[in-house]
């Protein structure tokens, strides 16, 4: 199958960014370029492109797309919880922008083998990475059921976390859990009736909670937003694309703590913690996708993007 990426929410990245033409600028995440694509074509002859991506597939799906704008382009094999180490091992000490589009893409989806999608049956994986040890099935089968039941309620959501480990734990007992249609068919078994009646596929919810944890996707925020914070140059721009509650919930307060200043009481007539802003929010609410964008593209329905301005320091 082939790597499309429709790039969600273009227009604000390109807007939030505010691309200047010899800068330098990174794409975390970069699956198969079409945010990259419109950045560098931005870019003038010695502007500079870094794409980033754990997945072997992106990197080569963008290696073709980008092929075109030659020596301003760099793409790297990396986990972008790790960007700030991997740019500077190759003497780029600080970036003009960062956008971090989180989330699977269509491509991982839709590829039934990677075993990220309840919709086929294919091997329980889910690894974004697939040179990393630890996989889906590896999770369902070794995790004890108290980890279960954590990872079930915190990552997905999962009101019936406690019933869904219970019959993961008793399934595994006579044989391993190794196919997404057999966890599918376990956790809508699990789940009463008259809660699959309405709303999502009844595993969703799970497989999300899965996929996070396996690919530690929240740490892996954490970590790679801060990173890219400590690069940016004075004035430079991060923007974040999220695609459920906890990851936004995680960039809103990140990016609230930059943007405080003082913390000293407000019955304090004199500030003594010397705290000032090191950001600029850009965005005082989420951007979310408009309905003609909806309408292309029904996957950007989740999408918030959120952006910044690091600020000089004092």
């Amino acid at each position: 199958m082939s790597f499309v990426h429709v790039p969600v929410l273009l227009t604000a990245v390109l807007e939030h960014l505010a691309i200047q033409p010899e800068g330098t600028y990174v794409d975390g995440t970069v699956g198969g370029a079409g945010h990259s694509r419109e950045i560098a074509g931005r870019l003038g002859p010695q502007g500079r492109l870094i794409g980033i991506d754990q997945d072997p597939a992106a990197l080569a799906a963008a290696g073709e797309a980008l092929a075109g704008f030659g020596d301003r382009i760099t793409l790297l094999h990396a986990n972008f919880r790790n960007l700030a180490g991997v740019l500077r091992e190759r003497g780029i000490e600080a970036v003009d922008g960062v956008l971090l589009d989180l989330g699977v893409s269509s491509h991982q989806f839709d590829t039934a083998e990677r075993g990220f999608s309840y919709r086929a049956d294919a091997p329980l994986d889910m690894r974004m990475d697939p040179t990393q040890e630890v996989s889906a099935r590896d999770l369902v089968n070794g995790g004890s059921e108290a980890e279960l039941v954590r990872i079930l309620f915190e990552y997905g959501e999962e009101r019936f976390a406690r019933r869904i480990a219970a019959r993961i734990i008793a399934r595994r007992k006579g044989q391993p859990i190794e196919r997404t249609g057999d966890l599918a068919t376990l956790v809508t078994d699990a789940i009463p009736a008259p809660a699959r009646r309405t709303g999502p596929h009844p595993a969703r919810r799970t497989f999300q909670a899965l996929r996070i944890a396996v690919n530690d996707e929240l740490g892996s925020l954490e970590r790679g937003m801060g990173g890219a914070f400590d690069l940016l140059k004075p004035g430079g721009r991060l923007v974040v694309i999220t695609f459920h509650s906890l990851e936004d919930r995680i960039a809103k307060q990140t990016f609230a703590a930059w943007a405080r200043g003082c913390t000293c009481p407000p019955h304090q007539p004199v500030c003594t913690c010397g705290r000032s802003p090191e950001a600029r929010i850009l965005t005082r609410k989420p951007v979310t996708a408009d309905e003609a964008e909806l309408a292309a593209n029904p996957r950007s329905r989740s999408a918030k993007l959120r952006a910044l301005e690091k600020l000089a320091a004092v």
